[in-house]
């Protein structure tokens, strides 16, 4: 299966919106969303069918037995997130605890056990094609091992699926190390603000830390033009391949706000999409990998 990953490295850049344009032009018979903190790919890719929900398991919480506890308060003392209060009795506050095991490592009574905890929820679409998503529940960790789920789930669904375009997460932590770990191709989609160049440059390097293909596309180029053209300039500098613009475009809100593709739509940036797909389509079926399933006609 080639992977094409979409990631921006930084919130609000229009990433989701190119991923559910890649993912109606491609008809692709498998795709994920790896933001999930956020997942919203599921509001531009409505599914006839219900999800298959289960549960993701995981740092285990501490849960302290008041009745072997003996008040020796080491627990407390030595917990390094202050997730243990003793103001009534000995009790653990699950969005604190870290699940360290430091409390129940020093617990002389044995008075304290390392429960396993639900962390948040894997969900699986599976209609004309495969789409593997999850929601992590709010103050848990562990996201980077949440996103490496979904992808997993995505590929043993999909077993038989020649590509796959996966809407990453922004930023340049855990889940999109997660996200990147398997990808063929990474597309970044920027946009030409000042935190955005920044941004584009640390996901770059961090990106190309894992040896993967990458293109870069600028989204909404026209609201500052200045910056679009230092972010082409970065591009040139870096070896970056750069696979086109997209306009800010009124139509394009328009057709997000009503939970519509915006290749649905017969827009200024429902055109752009379609050539910078084009582009990355192009360097990927020239890519190692890509060139073995070109004859398949991706797109």
């Amino acid at each position: 299966m080639v992977q094409l990953l979409i990631l921006s490295g930084k919130g609000g850049t229009g990433k989701t919106t190119v991923a559910g344009a890649f993912i109606e032009l491609s008809a692709a018979k498998a795709y994920g969303d790896c933001d999930v903190d956020a997942p919203n790919l599921h509001l531009i890719m409505p599914q006839q069918t219900d999800a298959v929900k289960s549960d993701f398991y995981g740092l285990p919480k501490a849960g302290i037995d008041t009745g072997l506890c003996v008040r020796c308060d080491f627990c407390r003392q030595s917990c390094r997130f202050d997730a243990i209060d003793n103001d009534n009795d000995y009790t653990v506050n699950p969005f604190a605890c870290e699940g360290c095991g430091v409390c129940e490592y020093v617990c002389p009574a044995g008075a304290i056990t390392m429960n396993p905890a639900v962390s948040g929820e894997l969900i699986l679409y599976t209609n004309n094609s495969v789409f593997s998503t999850a929601h992590l529940k709010m103050g848990s960790g562990n996201s980077g091992k949440l996103v490496s789920e979904v992808k997993k789930q995505m590929l043993s669904a999909a077993a038989n699926a020649e590509f796959a375009v996966v809407d990453g997460s922004p930023g340049i932590g855990c889940p999109v190390i997660a996200s990147i770990s398997g990808a063929d191709m990474v597309l970044i989609v920027a946009e030409p603000s000042v935190s955005g160049i920044s941004d584009v440059k640390r996901i770059v390097e961090t990106s190309k830390s894992f040896g993967v293909q990458l293109a870069l596309c600028i989204n909404k180029y026209d609201i500052n033009m200045t910056n679009t053209q230092s972010i082409e300039a970065y591009c040139i500098k870096a070896g970056i391949d750069f696979v086109g613009k997209i306009p800010f475009d009124p139509q394009a809100v328009e057709a997000v706000n009503s939970g519509k593709n915006i290749t649905d739509f017969d827009c200024l940036a429902g055109r752009a999409v379609r050539e910078v797909y084009s582009r990355t389509v192009q360097l990927l079926m020239a890519g190692e990998k890509g060139v073995k399933y070109a004859h398949k006609g991706i797109g």
